[in-house]
């Protein structure tokens, strides 16, 4: 969340900042600085009466060692009102403070000034475009075609045991889809990223570490009665690995990858355009997570946008990079490119992975700091990316790799599948 110091000398800039994600903060903000006042003269009142009993217990202390008693007794009634006047400060002090993190929690991030303005995905730029689109046969299928001609991804029998958006993956299709994960971390740990095996339900703690709460409140499937949540993303667990923690400078960059299952809600989400493996409620992804000094996140930013292009270079997959505008980057990233590979039997892109920097936003949720050179604590920038998100980039090489006599197996999955060819 946003620092209320950085809110307050940079008030015009946050609001027009927000302004290019379409979120009107002039509100907002008034409220969080009316409240921000209101707790800083409690603390001053609490500061004040602490100082007072302070001095009277130091001299009740003398005026007894001084055989004073009487005048020592007289002072402590005093005492005795100032400690009541102390309790009802310091919860009126924690109300405020609570009321202010309520409100900081629903103001998005100030996006980073290259960031575009605009409304949704139509506003989106595209920065970057590689690889050929293969021409392919006559009568080539989308992947949900394919997966039923093939018998390697069974969407029926996943609605039967679970319900619509929980594939069930047969034979080749498994076998594929365990080669994408394992092609992918090692890919990521060549890179320097350290694997973690994370766990797939978090408690709500973690879940406003990293932004998903309050915005995606009602997204994510919850157990109420163990108040704890399924994992959209890797993010969630593998950047609260640095909840609450001081590093030295020393200790930069941190890099992690794993792999997890991801469960997302996607209600409301309907037709043609989420058919097959295009939207899940269940789907499988490899992170890459960082945590950087400030000095160095946006250099770190475009090394994992390089690593996924190389990654996507080796598929050989025809992809493109967009910079998000404002209304369609996320709650609390300050800069998102988002990655699409071409589906040539859809003639339609396809996400495959987003790559964000969220630079102190998540950091001060988490109260991730680290020990700058003047001794001083300050917040670490932390950054996330797909490296890759497996249902859509597998659609794109069932649909881009279809030939007449069945679906080549990238050369690189090779040695990972053990076949070349799902036929």
């Amino acid at each position: 969340m946003l620092q209320v110091p950085f809110i307050r000398e940079n008030k015009a800039a946050v609001i027009a900042g927000l302004a290019r994600r379409n979120f009107d903060a002039t509100t907002i903000v008034n409220e969080v600085l009316v409240v921000d006042d209101s707790r800083r003269t409690l603390q001053t009142d609490l500061d004040n009466t602490k100082a007072e009993l302070n001095a009277l217990s130091k001299e009740i202390g003398d005026l007894y060692k001084a055989g004073k008693a009487q005048e020592a007794n007289a002072l402590k009634e005093k005492t005795t009102a100032l400690k009541d006047s102390d309790k009802v400060l310091k919860e009126q002090l924690q109300v405020k403070e609570d009321d202010l993190k309520q409100l900081l929690y629903k103001i998005p991030n100030v996006p980073h000034p290259s960031v575009p303005a605009g409304n949704n995905e139509a506003d989106n730029e595209e920065i970057f475009n590689e690889g050929e689109v293969p021409k392919l046969y006559e009568g080539a299928e989308p992947h949900w075609e394919l997966a039923k001609k093939y018998d390697i991804i069974d969407f029926e029998l996943g609605n039967k045991i679970s319900g619509a958006g929980f594939p069930v993956y047969k034979g080749k299709g498994a076998r594929l889809q365990r080669a994408l994960i394992a092609y992918f971390l090692d890919k990521n740990t060549a890179a320097g990223y350290t694997e973690y095996q994370l766990p797939l339900l978090v408690n709500e703690a973690s879940c406003y570490g990293t932004g998903q709460l309050p915005d995606k409140e009602g997204q994510m499937y919850h157990d109420s009665r163990d108040d704890l949540y399924l994992i959209p993303t890797a993010e969630v667990p593998g950047t609260n690995v640095f909840r609450d923690v001081l590093l030295a400078e020393s200790d930069f960059p941190i890099s992690i990858t794993g792999y997890t299952p991801c469960f997302r809600r996607e209600a409301g989400s309907y037709g043609a355009h989420v058919r097959g493996l295009n939207r899940l409620h269940q789907f499988d992804k490899v992170e890459i997570i960082r945590v950087e000094h400030p000095e160095n996140s946006y250099e770190a930013f475009d090394g994992m946008i390089e690593h996924v292009k190389g990654i996507l270079r080796e598929l050989k997959l025809p992809y493109r990079i967009l910079r998000l505008c404002g209304g369609d980057t996320g709650f609390p990233s300050a800069m998102t490119y988002d990655f699409e590979v071409f589906s040539t039997a859809q003639d339609r892109w396809l996400e495959i992975s987003s790559v964000s920097n969220f630079e102190s936003y998540q950091a001060n949720r988490l109260r991730l700091r680290f020990k700058n050179s003047a001794g001083k604590n300050e917040l670490a920038h932390t950054l996330n990316g797909s490296s890759l998100a497996l249902p859509r980039v597998l659609a794109g090489i069932l649909e881009n790799y279809q030939t007449e006599k069945g679906i080549v197996i990238p050369e690189v999955l090779v040695p990972y599948t053990g076949f070349s060819i799902i036929d």
